[in-house]
């Protein structure tokens, strides 16, 4: 296992100023400015990799990409979703250090570009499916989740155009999962247990949140709810500079107030995922306004699946939604206040 502890003292970040909670809004820490964050997640480091010249190559990301999808579509942060293995241990001959040289590259293309980056633990591994067709999102941490994190606060400590998404969506086990889920002491629960509710997943989230602030005290740090990231009932938890994120696809249903806009009344919450294909349009127009009545940010799913959001940099029918909410003229966008 490498453990890579390479503070980058702010170089990564271009002059990007620190993020903290105010009430129940994201803001400039030194000012108390709001700033709503709205942008897309840019997956392909979870799965893509590596080919010769490395994981950012296998996935496609360039510096030309990260340009075009901050500039071009007006967003102020991107999503990255991670893989936990590759972070620690590396893969296909490319060592955890150039998983780690990928990571900063993209986050320096992103912060030069004006946007911030939110680091999201996605995958545990690509070898162990949890479930049928090929689902390789863990319905818990396990305990290397909790090196993974100390590694990644330790080297963007000092980078405030740096965020952190603790884990992507807790859940219940699927019927055809063979793997039990594992407690927070690094034990298993009996196989017959399937449901990940509060009660399981509080206990991490808290763990997880410790270790990232045994090093990095400052971090502006999301937290998933259960129900695949949806339900953040059970939330807030008893930590500060938190935010709250909703994972809303259509398949949820439409009881957005009891799953997640209530609580933004109180604490900031965020749509770490949301997104839909060509039919799901007039939802999609009915949730976004649903997220701007409530000053909600969020990153769409996802600029590198091409049944949501683009098709060669061309927008599909639901993700000129998205490209319009970020372009257009809607109040507290794009980093200005409410």
């Amino acid at each position: 296992m490498c453990f890579v502890n390479a503070a980058m003292n702010g170089e990564l970040s271009s002059g990007l100023p620190s993020l903290a909670t105010f009430g129940n809004r994201i803001a400039i820490a030194a000012t108390g400015q709001p700033i709503l964050l709205r942008g897309v997640n840019r997956s392909g480091l979870e799965w893509a990799g590596p080919d010769e010249d490395g994981f950012c190559s296998a996935a496609g990301i360039s510096r030309a990409e990260i340009e075009f999808i901050v500039k071009g579509w007006s967003c102020n942060i991107i999503r990255l979703p991670l893989n936990q293995d590759w972070a620690l241990n590396g893969r296909g001959g490319h060592s955890a250090a150039d998983y780690l040289k990928d990571i900063d590259r993209v986050v320096r293309w992103i912060s030069r570009a004006g946007a911030y980056t939110l680091l999201d633990l996605q995958w545990l591994d690509a070898d162990r499916p949890f479930g049928g067709n090929r689902n390789f999102v863990a319905p818990l941490p396990n305990l290397q989740s909790l090196d993974f994190w100390h590694l990644l606060a330790s080297r963007y400590r000092d980078e405030p155009a740096v965020l952190y998404d603790l884990f992507n969506e807790p859940h219940d086990r699927l019927p055809d999962d063979p793997h039990p889920l594992i407690r927070e002491d690094g034990s298993s629960y009996p196989l017959t247990h399937r449901r990940v509710t509060p009660a399981e997943w509080r206990p991490w989230a808290l763990r997880l949140i410790d270790v990232i602030r045994s090093t990095h005290p400052d971090a502006l740090i999301f937290v998933s709810g259960t129900n695949w990231g949806y339900d953040l009932r059970g939330m807030p938890l008893n930590r500060t500079n938190l935010v709250y994120s909703t994972h809303v696809y259509r398949n949820k249903g439409s009881n957005w107030a009891e799953a997640f806009g209530a609580l933004a009344s109180t604490v900031p919450v965020f749509a770490g995922e949301w997104g839909g294909r060509d039919e799901d349009r007039e939802w999609g127009q009915s949730l976004a306004n649903y997220f701007d009545a409530l000053q909600i940010g969020w990153t769409a799913w996802s600029w590198s699946n091409e049944t949501y959001l683009v098709t060669r940099f061309t927008p599909t029918t639901f993700g000129e939604i998205v490209r319009e909410r970020l372009q257009g003229s809607v109040p507290g966008a794009n980093g200005s206040g409410a």
